[in-house]
Parts: structure tokens; C-alpha cells; sequence
């Protein structure tokens, strides 16, 4: 079925040239990386050489990253193995509201176990605001953690001010990156961060696998392991590795790194065009986040008076979210939007807009024209629906 993909903030294609590099492993090169024999040593070999890819798109030493399952394990194990760190005063976590659910709900599991959880305050365009950071970090944290980028409205955080504002507190400091890494420039000595999250699948790679960076090396035995029974990624993540999710990992970075900056600013120029052609022919739409510092391809748009769902069911041919993956179907309107004040209605009545590799300007203009369309067609849906209603009798 035909389908302009426009959801590259919940996963996006892997890359043809990721697949090749992944597809030995799954066959001649079948080997586990633990065994001493020669297939052990090739996929062992294959492990080290993508560590080593993943690690220099971020600025890291090989040795500084574990591989996991994905953002979402990586996330788990940054809040709850972090435990008792030295210097750190205080079993209390300081996060945004705004964060992924895959970070939040491991800190209000911290919660039920006595942790204090304490929620930064955001502005309308979801900047975490400093300044309570600070007043917050007074009474001492154990961690801070907050992300690089949001996943709904692509607003970008002022990590290396929050990792220096944590640190003069003694504070451990993580980093969800998993929207920007691959997308825009992530240098984990820039940024300051002890701890920093990530993901194959969002970077043009294969699903299933993902990366924590632990400064100074996870051999060091900072983080306590949530699962047993082995001695892999230093003892932190035990099991058998996922050679080919790892090796096609690695070339994924591999690949940003060499087309970051080029693919970044074409998919920011189809960004723009596609929010300059919606706002030419739908009156009364709304961008949401920091529209000046936000992910190249991330749009968040809001259609007053329009339902989301009603809208997207409108569009069979494009693929769009209402909000992040996890939370299709939910009830609940997007936790990201009400927390920078949208009202609930409003929060309805938005749609976001990923962009990436592969969109074309072809692509996005016939996108806006079938999304003016749908709009237009819901409105004169409540317009009849409005002139053909009967006036409710009224009682004696």
C-alpha cells in the first residue's frame, strides 16, 4: 500500500546499506561473540568494531557504551541502577514533566520505593525552566535527568547548562537523547552528562537495540544491573548480544556520521515548507515548541476545532501520530502537550509531523494538499452537521 511516511519521531525506515551490513550475521556469521572458537572471535570482532561506530558519534570511548535492548531499557537502567552514588546526597530524583514515559515511569517507581520525585517546571514552549532546577537541586538530588529533545513538539534542551547546574550539586546527570542523536550534533563531553540514552531504530537502524553511554566506562560498576545471570556489557545487561541488531547499529551511526549535517538541513528546509503550505490554506493552525530550537523534522500542529483522530482517519494515505508511539490509543490527552498549559481541547486537536531520510518535497506537498483536504472535509462535516441540528425543545 502506498503511504507517505510522516511519523519518523516513532521509528524510522532502516537504511538498505545497514541491512547489507547486518545480513552475514544472521547466517554465515552466526557465531556468539562469548565462544572462543573462530566464529566467536569474528562476531566478537564485528561487536567491537560497532561499539567503536557508535561510540564516535556521540564523542565517546568504546568502553563507555553498553548495548541494550533500546532507549527504553537504557532509560530503566540509568534511573533505577543508579542507587548510591558517591558524593550524591539524598535517595531524590529531579525530572520534567515532559519527559518520555519510559523515563518517567521508572522514576515514580523510585516513588513507591520512599525516593522523593520532584517535576521541573516548562514553559509554553516546553523549555525546562533553570532556575527552578537550581532552587530544587538546593536540598540535593541523586539524579537529574532530563532529555535532549522532545519527542512531540522537537523542543531541544539546554543539556550542558542543566548537567552544570546538576553537578555543582553533586547530583549524577541523564540524558535521554534518543530523538536527537543521529539527527542533530550529540557530544557527550559537550553536553557534561554522566548517563545518556539512545536508540538504534530512531536513526535509520534496525529495531531492538539500543546503547547507554556510562562515563568513565560501565565496567566501573556505577549502575547495578536490573537482570542476572551473566557476566555481558561488564555485568550490567547480561545475556547472549544481539549481533546483528549491534553491527547494524553501528553502521547506522556509522552513516549520520558522515551524513548528519547535509540530511539535517534538507529535512529542516521540507519541515518549513510543509508548515508554510498548511499555514496558506488552514486558518487558525498553531505550531507548537521552540520553534527556533527544535528537531530538524519535528512539527506539532494543532487544528482548532478539529479532532486529531477524526483528521487522521481522513488521511489512509499518510502516515501521522497524535503523539508519541507508546500512547497511541489513549485516552488521555498527550501528557507533553498539557504540561506546556495547551488545554485539553486543543491538545485534541493536534497532530504531529516527522520528517527524515527519506521524504521528499514531492511527498510533502502532496501531503499538505491531502491534509487541507481532510480538514476541509471535517468542517463542512460540522457545518452541515450544525445547520441540519433541530433546537432542543425547551421545558415549561
Amino acid at each position: 500500500m502506498w503511504v507517505i511516511y510522516l511519523d519518523y519521531q516513532a521509528t524510522t525506515p532502516c537504511d538498505a546499506r545497514v541491512i547489507a551490513e547486518m545480513l552475514p550475521y544472521f547466517s554465515a556469521e552466526f557465531g556468539n561473540p562469548n565462544s572462543p572458537h573462530l566464529l566467536g572471535r569474528h562476531a566478537a570482532d564485528a561487536v567491537d568494531t560497532a561499539r567503536g561506530r557508535v561510540a564516535a558519534l556521540i564523542g565517546a570511548q568504546p568502553g563507555e557504551v553498553l548495548f541494550s535492548s533500546g532507549a527504553t531499557e537504557s532509560n530503566n537502567l540509568a534511573i533505577l541502577g543508579i542507587h548510591e552514588l558517591p558524593g550524591c546526597r539524598g535517595k531524590r530524583v529531579i525530572t520534567s514533566p515532559i519527559e518520555h514515559k519510559s523515563v518517567l515511569g521508572p522514576c515514580f517507581r523510585l516513588r513507591e520505593d520512599g525516593w522523593e520525585v520532584d517535576l521541573l517546571r516548562v514553559d509554553r514552549q516546553g523549555n525546562v525552566d533553570l532556575e527552578h532546577l537550581t532552587a530544587l537541586l538546593a536540598r540535593g538530588a541523586t539524579l537529574v535527568t532530563v532529555q535532549a529533545s522532545n519527542s512531540e513538539i522537537g523542543t531541544m534542551q539546554e543539556i550542558p547548562v542543566v548537567a552544570e547546574i546538576g553537578h555543582a550539586s553533586g547530583a549524577a546527570v541523564h540524558c535521554d537523547a534518543t530523538q536527537s542523536v543521529g539527527k542533530v550534533q550529540v557530544n557527550v563531553d559537550e553536553l557534561g552528562v554522566d548517563l545518556l540514552s539512545f536508540s538504534a531504530h530512531k536513526l535509520c537502524g534496525p529495531k531492538g537495540i539500543g546503547a547507554l553511554y556510562v562515563r568513565g566506562g560501565f565496567a566501573q560498576r556505577s549502575l547495578s544491573p536490573l537482570a542476572f545471570g551473566g557476566g555481558q556489557e561488564g555485568g550490567l545487561r547480561p545475556g547472549t548480544p544481539n549481533v546483528p541488531g549491534i553491527v547494524g547499529f553501528g553502521k547506522a551511526c556509522e552513516l549520520c556520521q558522515g551524513e548528519m549535517s547535509g540530511e539535517s538541513e534538507r529535512v529542516v528546509a521540507l519541515r518549513d515548507e510543509l508548515e508554510r503550505l498548511l499555514e496558506e490554506t488552514i486558518p487558525g493552525i498553531r505550531f507548537n515548541g521552540a520553534l527556533k530550537s527544535r528537531l530538524p523534522g519535528c512539527s506539532s500542529v494543532t487544528f482548532p476545532g478539529i479532532e486529531a483522530d477524526a483528521l487522521l482517519a481522513n488521511l489512509p494515505g499518510v502516515a501521522l501520530s497524535t503523539g508519541s508511539a507508546c500512547s497511541s490509543g489513549a485516552l488521555e490527552p498527550s501528557h507533553v502537550l498539557t504540561a506546556i498549559g495547551i488545554s485539553r481541547e486543543d491538545a485534541y486537536s493536534t497532530i504531529r509531523i516527522g520528517m527524515g531520510r527519506y521524504t521528499s518535497r514531492e511527498e510533502v506537498e502532496q501531503a499538505s494538499c491531502l491534509i487541507e483536504k481532510a480538514y476541509s472535509t471535517l468542517v463542512a462535516l460540522q457545518e452541515t452537521d450544525t445547520q441540519g441540528r433541530q433546537p432542543e425543545p425547551r421545558s415549561l
